[in-house]
């Protein structure tokens, strides 16, 4: 009888674990992308948006591409 006074969880509080879960997750990606690279040696402040690493050559020519349009 207690299987029946249970409530059932509710989809929008699946979704909400699930959210967490996922943000979690990645923070946990991202820590260890940023010890291995730092273990490598690479310098972290030229990175993009996404995270991953960016080379000088590459932000100089993406300042300087807007100037010539």
């Amino acid at each position: 009888m207690s299987s029946k006074s249970k409530r059932q969880q509710t989809m929008a509080k699946r979704t909400r674990e699930q959210t967490v879960k996922e943000r979690r997750a990645m923070k946990q990606e991202k820590k260890a992308a940023t010890a291995a690279a730092k273990a490598a040696g690479i310098d972290l402040t030229l990175v993009d948006e996404n995270g991953d690493p960016v080379e000088a050559a590459e932000v100089a020519t993406e300042i300087e591409e807007p100037a010539e349009a």
